[in-house]
């Protein structure tokens, strides 16, 4: 993997996350790197419950950033980061937070159960 780059891990076993990647991966530029989860090893990586958790993104320096935050960086590789941009605007960023928690929530709890078994 290419750690000149940013890289976003996501959660290859759901449908919308997969979705979303799918057109992601058409419209990003080269200096992003999509990576499914289920499909690594995680020795240098946060636990696999915690990934699964919320979208993480490691930056191309090292740092990690988490939720609408690494979407935004993700989306921004793409000539629709200008949109994407907007969740971060001071009046939208409280709201696309709260939003995104509590749907994230909502998708661990439905696709790993309370306890998070995954599979």
């Amino acid at each position: 993997m290419d750690t000149q780059k940013d890289t976003l891990y996501y959660d290859g076993q759901c449908p919308l996350c997969s979705r979303e990647m799918h057109v992601l991966a058409k419209m990003k530029s080269d200096d992003l790197n999509l990576v499914d989860i289920h499909k690594v090893g995680t020795t240098d990586l946060p636990p696999r419950s915690e990934l699964l958790e919320v979208l993480h993104l490691k930056t191309s320096d090292g740092q990690w950033i988490t939720g609408v935050d690494a979407s935004v960086r993700a989306w921004s590789s793409t000539r629709m980061g200008w949109l994407w941009k907007t969740l971060k605007l001071p009046l939208i960023s409280p709201i696309a937070e709260f939003a995104y928690d509590i749907w994230a929530k909502r998708r661990y709890v439905k696709l790993y159960g309370k306890n998070g078994s995954i599979r």
